[in-house]
């Protein structure tokens, strides 16, 4: 069974920074479209970034600037380098790959203090 493993969470100041890493232990990461998502306390789970599995990116609005999220085959991992946070971005963050059916990492916590 393929496994999403995200690492790099954490509490942090504001306007600190944050990479997060997710592992994929399957061969076909190179062709599979991967995102970020989050969800803070009471709210949605919520698109964050992107990326197609030939580097094309997009972001939520709210991240746009300050988030990057960049893919490395050869380690079959996705990042998402988070600069510049704000105590909004606190939330639990999840890795995503679009396969059928849709699969989702455990989460990890990203907490961002005033």
């Amino acid at each position: 069974q393929v496994q999403l493993v995200e690492s790099g969470g954490g509490l942090v100041q504001a306007g600190g920074s944050l990479r997060l890493s997710c592992a994929a232990s399957t061969s076909t990461f190179s062709i599979d479209r991967m995102a970020w998502y989050r969800q803070a306390p009471g709210a949605q789970r919520d698109l964050v970034a992107h990326i197609s599995w030939d580097g094309r990116t997009t972001y939520a609005d709210s991240v746009k600037g300050r988030f990057t999220i960049s893919r490395d085959n050869a380690k079959n991992t996705v990042y998402l380098q988070m600069n510049s946070l704000k105590p909004e971005d606190t939330a639990v963050y999840y890795c995503v790959r679009f396969v059928v059916p849709v699969q989702w990492g455990q989460g990890t916590q990203v907490t961002v203090s005033s």
